[in-house]
């Protein structure tokens, strides 16, 4: 999904994926809350609607790590967004309207902001700049609300299925005219949203498959408890349930392979006694 995403919007998964940080708790950080040195983030305030408040509870006040991946993606941003402001001022708009402090620093303006310096809204981020580079269609490229796209209701009927199978054979993707009125087909090569608290779970998930204990996950996400981290986020399979379908899945095909061969000689009795 990073590949591509703009720089700012690449910035933001990154910081929900590598971190685990919450919706609310990404709009309420600030430049002062990132230390490159020790590769942390504070997470001390969140965001709703507009509106700053404390974390959801005591234990979500926490820093967490920020890995290598992570920080380059925030210092590049920062560098990016240290060059924007820099070009405003120079142009006679006021520094404290970017956060900027007299010594040119970031200090407490927020690290995704808007154009006034107030914290941005992830889902207006959402809709205008990352959904509909997610959402394209596989036969012309184009956004679902871009060209002219059928209707859902419009492409119902056995034929639609063989008209974007036959576009795309005919080379629409690679820049051939694409006649008008074709269904929607979005490109299933592309990521798909599946919401702002599933780069959440995910990395739980995904530590937990790496061996971290429970009770580390639980630090990261800042959770009250480890039973919230378990009962909740981590979605992977326990080791015996795995380890008892693929004994399942040996003796579904050791069963399938009897009857294969039941079959097989009792169709070559029957051809023996025809003959």
């Amino acid at each position: 999904m990073l590949a591509v995403l703009d720089e700012r919007s690449a910035a933001i998964i990154a910081v929900a994926g590598f971190s685990g940080l919450r919706r609310s708790e990404i709009q309420g950080l600030r430049w002062s809350d990132y230390a490159a040195n020790t590769a942390s983030l504070r997470v001390e305030r969140s965001v709703w609607e507009g509106i700053v408040d404390e974390t959801k509870t005591q234990a979500s006040n926490e820093a967490v790590p920020v890995i290598s991946a992570l920080a380059k993606r925030l210092d590049k941003y920062r560098a990016t967004v240290e060059v924007k402001a820099k070009a405003v001022g120079t142009a006679g708009s006021s520094a404290a309207r970017l956060g900027l402090s007299p010594d040119s620093s970031f200090a407490d303006a927020p690290i995704f902001a808007t154009s006034n310096g107030q914290p941005l809204r992830l889902n207006n981020i959402l809709r205008s700049c990352i959904l509909p580079v997610l959402n394209h269609c596989e036969v012309c490229g184009k956004g679902e609300d871009e060209g002219e796209h059928v209707r859902s209701e419009e492409s119902k009927g056995p034929n639609q299925s063989a008209v974007v199978s036959k576009l795309l054979r005919n080379g629409a993707r690679a820049g051939q005219a694409v006649p008008s009125g074709h269904p929607f087909k979005r490109d299933e090569s592309l990521p798909a949203w599946r919401g702002w608290h599933a780069f959440r779970r995910g990395l739980a998930t995904n530590l937990h498959d790496l061996g971290v204990d429970d009770h580390t996950i639980k630090a990261i996400l800042r959770h009250s408890s480890v039973t919230v981290t378990q009962r909740s986020y981590i979605k992977s399979l326990p080791k015996h349930s795995i380890d008892a379908m693929n004994s399942f899945d040996e003796l579904a095909g050791a069963t399938a392979d009897l009857v294969h061969k039941r079959d097989m000689d009792s169709a070559k009795r029957g051809k023996q006694l025809i003959n």
